[in-house]
C-alpha cells in the first residue's frame, strides 16, 4: 500500500506540475500568434521565429489551421523542444510561431528524475521498516507455532517465554498474548498431566505390598480350581501394577538407556523364543544396531504377544535391515489404533486386555529413539513395523 501510494503521489505530481508548465507555455505561444497575426494583417515585418508557412511546423497543426482553427503543438525543431502555435492566414496559408519549450522540458524532466528517486528512496525505506517489522512479528509467530508443535509431541517443558508477557509495563501486542496463553496452557496441562501420573505411580506402588503378601497367601490355599482362580487373578494383577508403574516411568521422560552392538537377527531369534509362543523368524537381512537390548526384547515381546493374543496363527516376525516387522493374520488393528495409536485401558470388538502392552512398547520405542508404526496388511492382518535408528558402517 505505501509503495502503491507513493507511485500514485509521483504520478499526481507529475501530471499537475506537467499541465501547468505545458499550460504556460501555450499561453505564451497563444498570445505571440495574437501579436504576430496583427503583424501580418497589417503588413508588417514578422519577428525571426514567425512566419508563413514556416518549414519546421508539424503536419497535424498545419492541417488544423488551414481547416480555420488555431492550436498549439509541442515538437522538435532541430533537435530542441518547441510549442508550436499556427492559426489561418490568408489564401491557404498558415501563419505560425514558435516558443522555445527548452526550458519547460529540462524542468518537467527534472521533476520527474526527483520523482523517482524520491519515490525509490521512500519506497526502499518503507520496505525495510516493514521487513524489519514483520521480521519481528513473524520470527515470534514461528517460535510459538514451534513450541505449540512442541507441546503437542509431548514435550511439556516448551514454553515460549515472550519477555512481553514477564514485563507489565511494556506494550502487549497480539503476538504476546498469543504466547502467554500458550505457555499457561502448556504449564497447566503439564501440572495435571504430572499429577495423574503421580496418582497412578502412587496407586500402583501402594498396591505392590497388598498384592505380594496376597500371593504368599495365594500360595497357601490347598490344591484346586478355586485355588488356581485365586492365583490366576493376583497375577493378574501384579502384571497390572507392574505394566502401571512402568508405565508411569515412561511418561516421566526420565528413562535412561544402556546401549549396546548387538546383532539384531539373533536378538530378535532369542525374543520369539523365549515368548513360549508358535512364532516364524524370518532375517531377510541381519545388522548389527546399537541399541538398549533388555528395552528392545521388552518392545518385542509385547508385540509378539499382542499378535498371538489378539490375532490369528501364524504370525511372521522380519527383519529387514534395521526393520523389524510383527505380523499376524487375524481381523487387524482397530481404525483409532491405527490413526491414533494404542491408548491405555482401550479394546474394541469384546477384546480382552487393557491396552498397556503396545502403550508400553510405545514408549520404550520412543526410549530407544526408535519407531514403531501399526498398520493393516491389505490381504488381512495386523503388522506392526519397528524400524531402529541404524548408521551404516
Amino acid at each position: 500500500m505505501c509503495c502503491a501510494l507513493a507511485a500514485m503521489l509521483g504520478a499526481f505530481v507529475h501530471v499537475a506540475v506537467t499541465g501547468q508548465t505545458v499550460g504556460n507555455a501555450r499561453e505564451k505561444a497563444l498570445a505571440k500568434l495574437e501579436d504576430v497575426t496583427r503583424l501580418y494583417e497589417a503588413g508588417d515585418r514578422l519577428p525571426p521565429d514567425a512566419g508563413i508557412d514556416l518549414a519546421g511546423l508539424p503536419g497535424s497543426l498545419r492541417d488544423l489551421a488551414l481547416q480555420g482553427k488555431r492550436g498549439t503543438m509541442v515538437a522538435e525543431d532541430d533537435g530542441q523542444p518547441v510549442m508550436w502555435a499556427a492559426g489561418p492566414a490568408d489564401s491557404g496559408q498558415v501563419v505560425a510561431v514558435g516558443v522555445d519549450y527548452a526550458q519547460g522540458a529540462r524542468t518537467i524532466e527534472g521533476l520527474d528524475r526527483a520523482i523517482a528517486v524520491s519515490s525509490v528512496l521512500a519506497i526502499g525505506t518503507t520496505l525495510l521498516i516493514g521487513a524489519f517489522g514483520v521480521t519481528r512479528v513473524t520470527r515470534r509467530l514461528h517460535q510459538t507455532a514451534t513450541v505449540a508443535r512442541r507441546i503437542s509431541a509431548g514435550d511439556l517443558d516448551a514454553r515460549v517465554e515472550d519477555p512481553r508477557t514477564k514485563d507489565p509495563g511494556r506494550a502487549q501486542d497480539e503476538v504476546a498474548t498469543v504466547a502467554g496463553a500458550l505457555d499457561t496452557m502448556a504449564a497447566s496441562l503439564q501440572g495435571k498431566l504430572e499429577s495423574e501420573q503421580r496418582f497412578t505411580a502412587d496407586v500402583a506402588h501402594e498396591l505392590r505390598t497388598p498384592l505380594t503378601g496376597l500371593h504368599a497367601a495365594a500360595e497357601l490355599l490347598p490344591p484346586g480350581r478355586p485355588a488356581e482362580m485365586v492365583r490366576e487373578r493376583v497375577q493378574t494383577m501384579r502384571t497390572l501394577t507392574e505394566d502401571l508403574l512402568e508405565i508411569s516411568r515412561l511418561d516421566s521422560r526420565r528413562e535412561q538407556v544402556d546401549l549396546d552392538t548387538h546383532a539384531l537377527g539373533p536378538l530378535v531369534e532369542r525374543t520369539a523364543q523365549a515368548s513360549g509362543t508358535d512364532t516364524e523368524v524370518v532375517v531377510v537381512r541381519d545388522v548389527r544396531v546399537e541399541t538398549d537390548r533388555r528395552r528392545l526384547e521388552r518392545v518385542l515381546g509385547n508385540l509378539i504377544a499382542n499378535a498371538h493374543k489378539h490375532g490369528r496363527a501364524p504370525v511372521l516376525v522380519t527383519v529387514d535391515g534395521p526393520v523389524v516387522s510383527v505380523r499376524d493374520h487375524g481381523d487387524g488393528y482397530p481404525d483409532y489404533l491405527v490413526e491414533h495409536g494404542p491408548q491405555r485401558f482401550r479394546t474394541e470388538g469384546g477384546a480382552k486386555g487393557h491396552g498397556l502392552g503396545l502403550t508400553i512398547a510405545v514408549g520404550q520405542a520412543r526410549v530407544l529413539g526408535a519407531q514403531l508404526d501399526f498398520a493393516n496388511a491389505p490381504e488381512g492382518g495386523a503388522v506392526a513395523r519397528l524400524t531402529l535408528p541404524y548408521e551404516e558402517a
